[in-house]
């Protein structure tokens, strides 16, 4: 019970500490210690360090700090961004938007897609984007939120975007869209009715 009490008591006087500028510390009949802010009860004045308040998330914000944020692709996930010359912070926002996740492009598209990125807040001067095609490096890393691939093969594709920070570095990777590609076969009669041509 007195363990109890003395916890009680303890987190009484953090809680005290944060809104009074003195406390003192008195003990009762049983012996326990007790923490209060009144002067009147007598008691040992106790002299308590400042508390360290840190800033909830939005409060950070207000400030003008960037927040960090995990996550990615599908339009969530990456960081807020300092200026140039600032260490490196996710965006609030990094993701492929489109293509959608499973979409399937035409045999009229001839294999070729426009792919585009949400990001938030908008890219800075100092970062490059890339585009990953099936794990592979599709085009250099560029300064920008668009990349239009040609003539990809007919079949399944894994899309993703790399974030590079101004070293180079990679900073961040969207998550993977899959992305269905029917075209024309060379090998098969043009039949419109002939679900392989789809």
């Amino acid at each position: 019970m007195n363990k109890a009490f003395v916890i009680l008591a303890l987190g009484l006087s953090v809680s005290l500490a944060a809104q009074a500028e003195t406390i003192y510390r008195t003990t009762d009949a049983q012996g326990n210690v007790v923490f209060t802010d009144n002067p009147e009860r007598g008691g040992e004045k106790v002299d308590l360090k400042p508390l360290t308040v840190v800033p909830g998330r939005d409060e950070t914000r207000a400030a003008g700090a960037p927040a960090v944020v995990d996550g990615g692709g599908s339009g969530s996930g990456g960081g807020t961004a300092a200026g140039p010359g600032q260490p490196f912070m996710p965006y609030d926002s990094f993701g492929i938007l489109s293509p959608r996740q499973e979409e399937t492009l035409p045999t009229g598209a001839a294999g070729n897609v426009q792919v585009t990125l949400g990001i938030q807040p908008d890219l800075r001067e100092d970062h490059r984007v890339r585009l990953l095609v099936d794990g592979q490096v599709s085009q250099t890393a560029m300064h920008t939120d668009t990349f239009m691939l040609n003539n990809l093969n007919r079949g399944e594709h894994v899309l993703q975007a790399e974030l590079l920070d101004a070293s180079g570095a990679v900073r961040h990777r969207t998550s993977p869209v899959t992305l269905y590609v029917q075209r024309a076969s060379v090998n098969l009669p043009q039949n419109p009715n002939n679900p392989a041509n789809n």
